[in-house]
């Protein structure tokens, strides 16, 4: 019997799923991988230089590198790359479900940081080292609509994406109805929003909260603004001028952390 197209389709994204693999660069990023047990690693190149450098980390891992001339390094990543010598192929990290990363993990009310669009690894790659360093349960983005696991984002982490769960979702609305069934209080950054963060923050003092932020230039989709709770804006000091999405979270992520 022949298989519905749905189900062909199902198998083969599965099996694509799977295959996947990320090549991580630069010393950073490749011992912080190294280093993490929960990392399937797969292939290890280095120049001696950097051998050298993460020789207690390669020991770890228990890996055999390969070592080649930094004249000709032929690793699969793009030539621009700052590299450092060291490049590190990887499966991606699987960090479970959404509910499983939004329960209270001892430290406060939770906080999660959701993602609408944000398709930019370096912005992504900073989101994640501000979510490490103010305690956020997850970064939340969608499955096609935000930046995937690459090098560049790993780079821009610096070791924060082998530590901070970057979570990859079907749904964006879906997934912030599920946290507000599970007693979130869902703020989107939003610059023409009435209310302020920390005002929004002072009405919802024991609650968890879910930030969410949208790509530089469109922000929110009308449908994610809709689904929020409130949307909030960050006061600034003067009437022109604007921040970058990953300063915008980390502010945000600031502000709430310091009401949590």
């Amino acid at each position: 019997m022949k298989k519905p197209k749905w189900v062909v389709q199902k198998e083969k994204a599965r099996r694509d799923a799977d295959a996947e693999t990320v090549w991580l660069f630069g010393l950073h990023a490749v011992r912080d991988a190294l280093m993490n047990p929960e990392r399937e690693k797969l292939r290890l190149m280095v120049t001696k230089n950097a051998a050298d450098k993460l020789a207690e980390a390669i020991g770890i891992s228990g890996m055999e590198p390969e070592m080649v001339d930094p004249r000709s390094f032929a690793a699969p990543i793009d030539p621009q790359s700052v590299h450092q010598g060291a490049v590190l192929e990887v499966k991606p990290l699987k960090w479970g479900k959404l509910a499983d990363r939004a329960v209270d993990a001892g430290e406060g009310q939770p906080i999660m940081v959701l993602l609408d669009r944000v398709t930019d690894p370096h912005n992504v790659g900073a989101i994640l080292r501000s979510a490490e360093v103010f305690g956020a349960n997850a970064v939340v983005g969608t499955a096609r609509g935000s930046a995937p696991e690459t090098g560049a984002l790993a780079k821009t982490a610096s070791g924060a994406l082998e530590r901070q769960p970057y979570v990859r979702i079907r749904n964006l609305a879906d997934a912030m109805e599920e946290l507000k069934a599970m007693g979130y209080v869902v703020f989107g950054l939003d610059g023409e929003a009435e209310v302020t963060i920390e005002a929004a923050l002072a009405d919802a003092p024991n609650r968890p909260v879910a930030l969410v932020l949208g790509a530089e230039g469109p922000g929110l989709r009308d449908k994610t603004k809709a689904t929020c709770d409130q949307l909030v804006k960050i006061p600034f000091a003067r009437e022109f001028g604007s921040l970058n999405v990953s300063n915008a979270a980390a502010v945000a992520l600031y502000a709430t952390r310091n009401t949590r």
